[in-house]
C-alpha cells in the first residue's frame, strides 16, 4: 500500500477570496438592491442563491430562513470617489449608519470610509483610498 504524500502547511498560500456569501431572507429584494441600487454586476441566479461579480470577486446572495443580519460580518467595497458614491446612494434611497470620514492618514494616502445597510440590515462598508498629491 502505497501512502499519500503531505504537503507541509508552510507551502499553502491563500492569496485571493474568490467568493463571498451572505444571507439574506428575501432573495428577490435582496437581488434588486445589490443589481439596481449598488449597481453590481449580476452573473447567474440558480435555485435560492444569485451571483454578483464584484471585481475579481463573486459574491453569492443565498436565502435562507432565520437569517441575521450582519453576523459580525461587514463586506467592505473600495470605490474611487466616496462623496460620489455616498450621494449618488442617498439619492437612492440607501440607507446610510454615518457620513463619509477619515479613517486614518496612510504614507501615500488617505483612508475615507462610510457605512449602510442593505434591506436585511446587513452593515456594509464603503471605502475609498485617496492618494495624497
Amino acid at each position: 500500500m502505497t501512502t499519500q504524500s503531505h504537503t507541509p502547511a508552510s507551502t499553502v498560500h491563500f492569496e485571493k477570496i474568490g467568493q463571498i456569501a451572505l444571507t439574506v431572507s428575501d432573495l428577490a429584494r435582496a437581488k434588486d438592491f445589490y443589481q439596481n441600487t449598488l449597481g453590481m454586476r449580476f452573473s447567474f441566479e440558480t435555485g435560492p442563491l444569485a451571483f454578483f461579480q464584484c471585481g475579481d470577486i463573486r459574491l453569492m446572495i443565498s436565502a435562507g430562513d432565520g437569517a441575521q443580519p450582519g453576523g459580525g460580518i461587514i463586506l467592505y467595497f473600495k470605490v474611487e470617489d466616496i462623496l460620489a458614491v455616498y450621494d449618488t446612494l442617498r439619492a437612492r434611497g440607501v440607507s446610510f449608519v454615518d457620513t463619509p470620514h477619515l479613517i486614518a492618514k496612510m504614507p501615500d494616502h488617505d483612508l475615507w470610509m462610510v457605512f449602510l445597510k442593505d434591506p436585511d440590515g446587513n452593515v456594509l462598508g464603503v471605502m475609498c483610498e485617496r492618494p495624497r498629491v
